[in-house]
C-alpha cells in the first residue's frame, strides 16, 4: 500500500490545517492525517435514477466511518468526504438537442472522478454508480487511478403497472405512445410508467453495463440486480464493499489487476447472452481503453470473432425488455444475474480464472453464491435458450469501412427476409427533422424504407446523441401499418431501442464517410450472412468520386465544415466536436484524436477499404 506520508507535508501548517479541519469535523482521529486516505463516491443527476444514490453514499461512508481508526482491528485509514459527479438525464432529453450532453456525461464523470482521485490520492474508494453512462466513466476513471476501488450499481427501478389493461410498464412503454392520438393514453402511461425510483429496468444500457461491471470483476455479481429500493443496499451491502475494499488494500488489488483480456471478454460474452445494448459496443473500448488496451477489436477481440461468437457460440439466456416481456428485478428474483455467468461458466464460454473486486475468481465467487439454475421462463439455459444466437451484430461494408456499424440483432421485429434486408435510403440531415415527419408526416414512409439519419455522430452532433424518441416512434409506425421501415445512422440508440436500427455507421458524415454520400432512392442491403451494409450506387468508383466532389464543395463553401453539424455553441460542445475519437474507440475525448480516428480511405478517395481486410483479426472462436 502506498503511503502519501511525506516530511514536507507533516511540517506544512498551512497543508495541515484544512486536513486536520477535515477530520475533526468528520469524527475521525487527527493522528491519521498523514495514513493514505479512502473514500466514496456517487453519481447524481436530474432523474429518478440517481434519487436512490447519495442514502447508499452516506450510509457506506458511516460504515467506513466505524471501521477506521488506530485500533488493532480498525482500518488505519485518513477518510475523506463523499464526493459526487453529475451527469443529465436520458430518457427527459431524448428526441431534444439537449440529448447532445449524454454521452458526454460519460466524459465529464470521468474527467471529474479523475480529478477527486489524483488531487485527493485516494488509496481505497468505493462508487456508487446509476444512470449507464457516469458508470462507464467512473470505471474509466478508477482504472486510470489504478489503486483499490469497488463499485456497487444503486439498482434498477421497479416496473410500473399500467391501471388500466394491468400490464406491466417501463419508460420505453412511455416512449412507444408518443405517436398516439390517444391523449387520455399518453397520460396515463407517462404517469405510469416509472414509479419509485433507480436507474431504467430493462435490459436497457445501465443494466447491460451493470452486468458487464459485475462480470468483469469490479462489482459484486449479487449487487448488481436487486431493486434501488431493496433494503440489503443500505444495511447489508456496506458492510460487505468495506470488508471487501479493506481486504483489496492489503492485497493491493487495483483495477488494472482485475480488469484485463480475458475479464472485458468474459464480459461483452454476457452482453451477448443478454441481448445487451448495442451501447456495450462504445464503452467496452473506453474501458479496454482505461485499462491499457488502445485498442478493443485488435487487442480483445475482433470483429470477425464477435460476430462468430453471436452468430455461432453465444445464445441469449433472458426474457427481457425490451425484445422481451421482464425487467431487472424479475431477473433478481430469479437468482439474479449469476445464474446467466454460472449457465455460462458450466458450457465453457467464459474464464472461470479471473480476478474480482472481492479477492476471488469468477469461478470462486459463483461457488460461493450458488445461484439457482435457470427457472425456464425469466432466464433460460444454453441447451434450450430464449434466442439461439447473441443480441448484437458488427457490420462492415461500404457504407461502414470501420467495421464499426452495430445491429441488435435480439430487437429486430421484421424485415431480415434469409437474413438479408433491401431497401431504399430516405434521407435526414438531423434527428429534429426526421421527428418533425414522424409526427407531422409519418405516411410518406414506406414499406422497406431504410432512414439514413446522419451529421448526428461523436463530432457532428456533437455528442452522438441516442435516438430512443426516433426509434420508438418508428416502431410504432411499422406495428400499426404492419410494415417495415429501418433506421441507419452514424449516432446511437437507447438500450430500450427495438427493430431495424443500425447505428455507429462510421467514419460519419461530418469527417467524411461515406454514409454522407448516399442519396433518397438509393438502394440500401444490410446482409447479416456476411455482416455488411452496402449502398450500390457507391459500389460504382466513378458515382462516388462525384459524390465525393459534391460534398467537398459544400464544405469548402461552408469554411471548412458541413454546414448540417449541429453547432457547438458551450465550451463543452466544442471539446467534444474537437476532440471526440471513433465509435471503434469508444467515441469519447481524447486530444491525441488524429491517433484514434482511423483513415480508411484512400488519399484520392476513389474508393474504401473492404471492410473483410479493413480490421485485422483472428475470426476465431473463444
Amino acid at each position: 500500500m502506498r503511503n502519501s506520508k511525506t516530511v514536507l507535508f507533516d511540517n506544512n501548517p498551512g497543508r495541515n490545517a484544512q486536513t486536520v479541519g477535515i477530520a475533526r469535523e468528520l469524527g475521525t482521529d487527527i493522528d491519521l492525517i498523514h495514513e493514505p486516505s479512502v473514500g466514496v463516491i456517487g453519481n447524481k443527476g436530474d432523474s429518478q435514477c440517481y434519487l436512490g444514490v447519495q442514502r447508499k453514499v452516506e450510509a457506506i461512508h458511516d460504515c467506513l466511518l466505524g471501521k477506521i481508526g488506530s485500533g488493532s482491528d480498525q482500518m488505519r485509514l485518513r477518510l475523506v468526504q463523499p464526493e459526487y459527479t453529475v451527469a443529465t438525464s436520458d430518457g427527459m432529453r431524448n428526441g431534444t438537442k439537449e440529448m447532445r450532453y449524454s454521452l458526454i456525461g460519460r466524459e465529464v464523470t470521468h474527467d471529474t472522478i479523475c480529478e477527486h482521485l489524483s488531487a485527493s490520492g485516494l488509496e481505497g474508494t468505493i462508487a456508487v454508480v446509476a444512470c449507464d453512462k457516469p458508470p462507464v466513466g467512473t470505471l474509466s476513471a478508477l482504472l486510470e487511478h489504478d489503486r483499490p476501488a469497488i463499485i456497487m450499481s444503486d439498482g434498477p427501478i421497479r416496473p410500473g403497472m399500467d391501471s388500466v389493461t394491468h400490464e406491466p410498464l417501463d419508460i420505453v412503454s412511455g416512449f412507444q405512445v408518443a405517436g398516439s392520438h390517444d391523449e387520455e393514453l399518453k397520460k396515463r402511461i407517462a404517469c405510469e410508467a416509472c414509479p419509485g425510483y433507480g436507474s431504467c429496468g430493462g435490459m436497457f444500457t445501465y443494466n447491460t453495463m451493470q452486468t458487464f461491471i459485475g462480470v468483469v470483476g469490479m462489482e459484486p455479481l449479487d449487487m448488481v440486480s436487486p431493486a434501488s429500493d431493496d433494503p440489503r443496499r443500505m444495511t447489508e451491502f456496506p458492510e460487505k464493499l468495506v470488508t471487501y475494499l479493506n481486504a483489496m488494500i492489503e492485497a493491493d488489488l487495483s483495477p488494472r489487476k482485475i480488469v484485463n483480456r480475458d475479464s472485458i471478454r468474459n464480459a461483452m460474452i454476457v452482453a451477448l447472452a443478454v441481448g445487451g445494448s448495442t451501447n456495450v459496443v462504445l464503452h467496452a473500448p473506453e474501458i479496454a481503453r482505461a485499462a491499457g488496451f488502445a485498442d478493443f477489436y485488435k487487442d480483445i477481440m475482433s470483429p470477425e470473432e464477435f460476430n462468430h461468437l453471436s452468430q455461432h457460440v453465444v445464445p441469449v439466456l433472458v426474457d427481457a425488455r425490451p425484445f422481451g416481456n421482464y425487467s431487472m428485478v424479475d431477473i433478481d428474483a430469479k437468482g439474479g444475474i449469476q445464474v446467466i455467468v454460472k449457465e455460462l461458466l458450466d458450457a465453457g464460454l467464459l474464464n472461470g480464472d479471473t480476478m474480482t473486486c472481492t479477492g476471488e475468481t469468477l469461478a470462486e465467487q459463483i461457488a460461493r453464491l450458488n445461484p439457482p439454475a435457470p427457472d425456464g421462463t425469466v432466464i433460460y439455459s444454453v441447451d434450450k435458450p430464449y434466442k439461439p444466437t447473441g443480441g448484437l451484430r458488427l457490420l462492415g461494408g461500404n457504407l461502414s469501412p470501420e467495421f464499426s456499424a452495430v445491429l441488435k440483432l435480439a430487437g429486430v421485429e421484421g424485415g431480415l427476409e434469409d437474413n438479408v434486408f433491401i431497401g431504399k435510403a430516405r434521407v435526414f440531415n438531423s434527428e429534429m427533422d426526421l421527428l418533425d415527419t414522424l409526427e407531422n408526416n409519418p405516411d410518406v414512409f414506406q414499406n422497406h424504407d431504410m432512414i439514413m439519419m446522419r451529421y448526428e455522430g461523436p463530432s457532428g452532433a456533437p455528442g452522438m446523441p441516442e435516438m430512443l424518441d426516433s426509434t420508438s416512434r418508428i416502431t410504432t409506425l411499422c406495428r400499426e401499418k404492419g410494415i417495415i421501415v429501418g433506421l441507419m445512422t452514424d449516432s446511437r440508440f437507447s438500450g430500450g431501442s427495438v427493430g431495424l436500427v443500425i447505428g455507429h455507421v462510421g467514419p460519419e458524415a461530418a469527417l467524411g464517410g461515406p454514409i454522407a454520400f448516399v442519396e433518397d432512392g438509393d438502394e440500401i442491403t444490410a446482409d447479416l450472412n456476411i455482416n455488411e451494409l452496402n449502398c450500390t450506387a457507391l459500389n460504382d468508383p466513378a458515382t462516388l468520386k462525384a459524390r465525393k466532389a459534391a460534398w467537398d464543395k459544400v464544405v469548402a463553401d461552408n469554411g471548412g465544415t458541413h454546414p448540417a453539424i449541429g453547432k457547438a455553441d458551450t465550451r463543452l460542445l466544442n471539446r467534444m466536436r474537437r476532440s471526440a475519437v471513433s465509435a471503434v474507440y469508444g467515441a469519447g475525448m481524447h486530444p491525441d484524436r488524429e491517433l484514434w480516428v482511423p483513415n480508411p480511405r484512400d488519399p484520392e478517395m476513389t474508393g474504401f477499404v473492404p471492410s473483410n481486410k479493413y480490421r485485422e483479426g483472428s475470426g476465431k472462436a473463444f
